[in-house]
């Protein structure tokens, strides 16, 4: 029986936000073009030791021994990985909101004046607001030019590799991150594919860091009958099993199936993920039609009257390289491919494509070219020292997911600015006292991150923001790096839409659960059961 202990009302609440203030502190100071590095004693870096300005990874080091405390950082660590692997970065910004969110509901909140479920059912109403406000009123298409941007300042400011990542996605639609085995850092396109559906399971994870199954030489298996067991394709397992090479699964798996692959890749006994097939329906079936085409593997299907007993290991395509991650699979071509009957069964796409009149079909058959006929970027990392090629390959990771999510949903001005213009259209209504906390709580919250960025730099944060509040206009800010005003975007400092939406939801989600919070229950620790 393990033993608990009880932490009640304010003493809870008290060790709660100490836990807070901690981890806000050691990752806010990151913040910023001047934000400070941290240097890390973690088990987990490379000689024992990394110096870094990687919010997230000083975040994943941080374990307190206080239980209360760290339940804390526990939770304010949860928002910043869910806001990491959703847009790539923000994480700083994600667990600076948290803080100020915490900071100003102890300001605001009245416990005789107000009514504490109702003033955050207010603050999840008015973060839908700010929401809706960067989407539609601030949120700009990303540029070419601006892409250099987003990718330099995600780089923490660091112009050259900033400039060899947005060349990238120039190139192509899809990067990744790999580490160099020399000191050179370059970019590399391959000829690969990418599938919207990530691993089923977290046993198939190879990387824990960055939460990926990375499978070197697989074979692959292509099939939409219902694998209900492993002995029903153990024709083409065995032969991959005795080679010790792995193998990904594109397929549907029955819950008994799944279970005992788990087993078998966590006994290590095979190296292999699974994935649900692509998209639905007829879209599934030519999906998959291209995957075997550019792998060289048959696709067993029930639509063509296949069964179990037909998959083998002849059946099984080749892949240079697969990477899975929560959302996505990227599948990098063999070099033994089959370039001319891909390269016919591209042209008979566009045939088709140029044939047909519905504009679904045809976007969806440009889709289908473009994946198969692009190719991803692979940004190798090099560095003089494993030290220095850990922090530098953090660093580019996290402006390679960044941009991606500039791509997707757009630009907004950097340097905290989106939020303080959203903070300045939010409207009071003092008649309603606990919407006017709410109001209040919001407000002073959002320009926290500004004002960290600002004290990070060594300067006065409100005399800085005077100029901002006074000029009341939409991405005029402050430009801490080149130290003048203007309009935030023109000047290229610059947040990805994505990551900006994501820190703030995640923050207000984990500042709503700790200020609800009553009672906080841990285990009894070894040495305070002896006190």
């Amino acid at each position: 029986m393990i033993v608990k202990q009880l932490f009640f009302d304010k003493i809870g609440q008290s060790k709660l936000r100490n836990g807070i203030h901690k981890i806000a502190k050691a990752v806010g100071s990151t913040l910023g073009p001047r934000g400070n590095t941290v240097l890390l004693e973690s088990e987990q870096h490379v000689g024992g030791i990394t110096v870094t300005k990687d919010g997230i990874t000083v975040a994943r080091t941080i374990n307190l021994f206080d239980p209360v405390e760290n339940l804390a950082v526990q939770l304010v660590r949860q928002a910043s990985d869910r806001t990491s692997t959703v847009a790539g970065d923000g994480t700083t910004t994600s667990v600076v909101l948290t803080e100020a969110l915490i900071d100003a509901a102890d300001e605001y909140l009245d416990a005789e004046k107000h009514n504490r479920t109702e003033v955050i059912r207010h603050m999840n109403k008015i973060t839908d607001g700010v929401v809706e406000f960067l989407d539609k009123k601030l949120s700009k298409k990303v540029s070419a030019k601006l892409l250099n941007d987003v990718a330099a300042i995600s780089a923490n400011n660091d112009r050259e590799l900033g400039d060899l990542i947005a060349d990238a996605f120039k190139q192509v639609n899809v990067v990744t991150v790999e580490n160099s085995a020399t000191p050179v850092t370059y970019i590399d396109i391959i000829h690969g594919m990418k599938i919207d559906r990530g691993w089923s399971s977290k046993y198939f994870v190879t990387n824990e860091e960055t939460e990926e199954s990375v499978l070197e030489n697989p074979y692959v298996l292509l099939s939409d009958v219902e694998i209900n067991n492993l002995q029903s394709i153990e024709n083409a397992l065995m032969p991959v099993i005795k080679q010790g090479r792995p193998i990904l699964i594109i397929g549907n798996l029955s819950g008994n199936a799944l279970n005992a692959l788990n087993l078998n890749v966590a006994k290590r006994n095979i190296k292999a993920c699974h994935i649900q097939p692509p998209s639905m329906g007829w879209r599934k079936a030519d999906l998959m039609k291209d995957l075997s085409v550019v792998l060289g593997a048959r696709y067993y299907s029930d639509s063509t009257g296949d069964d179990l007993s037909l998959i083998d290991f002849e059946g099984l395509g080749r892949a240079a390289k697969v990477v899975v991650s929560k959302d996505r699979t990227i599948i990098m071509r063999h070099e033994n491919a089959e370039e001319e009957v891909i390269s016919e069964h591209i042209d008979a796409l566009k045939k088709k494509h140029a044939e047909t009149k519905v504009q679904y079909e045809k976007e969806f058959l440009q889709e289908r070219i473009a994946n198969i006929d692009g190719g991803v970027g692979v940004i190798y990392v090099g560095a003089n020292s494993d030290i220095e090629q850990k922090e530098k390959y953090d660093r580019v990771d996290d402006a390679v997911r960044a941009v991606a999510a500039a791509i997707e949903e757009g630009i907004l001005p950097g340097g905290g600015i989106a939020l303080i213009n959203a903070s300045q259209r939010i409207k009071d209504n003092v008649e309603d006292e606990n919407y006017q906390a709410a109001v209040d709580i919001m407000k002073t919250a959002l320009a926290a991150p500004f004002s960290r960025i600002v004290e990070n730099a060594g300067l006065d944060k409100v005399a800085v923001a005077q100029p901002i509040i006074d000029k009341d206009t939409n991405g005029f800010g402050y430009d801490v790096k080149n130290d003048k005003y203007g309009d935030m975007i023109k000047m290229g400092v610059i947040d990805p839409s994505k990551v900006t939406k994501s820190a703030l939801k995640n923050a207000v989600s984990v500042a709503t659960t700790i200020l609800s919070t009553e009672v906080v229950i841990t285990n009894m620790r070894q040495d305070e059961g002896n006190k």
